[in-house]
């Protein structure tokens, strides 16, 4: 059995492959080639372009593919989507696709837009977007930097960010969102009814997860004295009820949890100072819930 999956070319690459090393399945890619290996002999990948995934993915040549929910809608394709990835280039939250106009222009909100033309790679969902509110306006396809084609080669775009710094750079000034957006793992209907290959995007789609959870998180272990272990857990901040196991002298317990690491610089002190000893912190590669 060979599971064939799509790996986002462009943007999200660098950040799905670290996203894969940290799983346990490093990606071994070559930059003049489309094809890539995984350390599972039982699965193949191809870089492909996020806007096209789910086009291959329903067509059958991929098992299964990474690829944002916002290409998925504007296709208008049937797939199954498995798990949703919430994960972006610089950051760990969604992406919005957001209607912007320039800063000195007299749009205020959609409606200001009646008649105009509107920039984006987002063809359909914005035709969608503006059908539903009854405002006619020219949707127009754009290959590329579309900051810039306002106002002259454009009245208002719509385009996607994770800060709005781009727009706030090229003085667009936000009207309103039109698509919030994530990264998700979508299957070919007929591999995912098939059980070895569902088994096998499933249990890529937990290890991905597992990953993601351990981001910016690290674990924490530390010994107490019994008497002391109400203080000591009323200090933590634990992902659920932290692990405590005795020692071999009765007097002592041993804690284990995980924490947010930006957490550990207050609360690594003041465990300190709840009588807790041997403290040890440590990275996690995963946290599957």
């Amino acid at each position: 059995m060979k599971l064939r999956l799509g790996i986002p070319k462009g943007s999200l690459q660098d950040a799905t492959l670290q996203l894969f090393a940290r799983a346990g399945l490093p990606v071994y890619t070559d930059g003049r080639s489309y094809f890539a290996k995984t350390a599972d002999p039982e699965i193949e990948c191809l870089l492909i372009r996020a806007q096209e995934m789910a086009r291959y993915v329903e067509h059958g040549a991929i098992d299964a593919g990474l690829t944002g929910r916002d290409w998925v809608i504007e296709s208008g394709l049937e797939v199954v989507t498995v798990s949703d990835l919430i994960y972006a280039k610089r950051s760990r939250g969604k992406v919005r696709w957001v209607l912007a106009a320039p800063e000195d222009s007299p749009f205020y909100k959609p409606e200001d837009l009646s008649g105009q033309i509107i920039a984006t790679e987002l063809v359909n969902v914005t035709r969608s977007y503006f059908e539903k509110q009854n405002i006619e306006v020219r949707v127009e396809f754009s290959w590329g930097a579309t900051e810039v084609k306002p106002p002259m080669l454009a009245d208002a775009i719509v385009e996607v960010t994770e800060t709005g710094s781009s727009l706030k750079a090229n003085r667009l000034r936000i009207l309103e969102t039109v698509l919030e957006s994530n990264t998700q793992i979508v299957a070919n209907k007929c591999a995912y009814a098939d059980p070895a290959k569902r088994r096998k995007i499933d249990n890529l789609a937990l290890m991905l997860r597992g990953a993601m959870e351990a981001q910016d998180r690290v674990g924490l272990m530390l010994n107490v004295r019994k008497e002391n272990l109400a203080a000591v857990l009323a200090v933590l901040p634990a992902l659920k009820n932290p692990t405590i196991s005795t020692l071999s002298d009765d007097n002592w317990l041993a804690v284990n949890t995980v924490i947010e690491e930006s957490a550990s610089w207050e609360v690594v002190p003041r465990l300190k100072e709840a009588h807790a000893q041997g403290i040890v912190e440590y990275p996690l590669n995963k946290v599957v819930m």
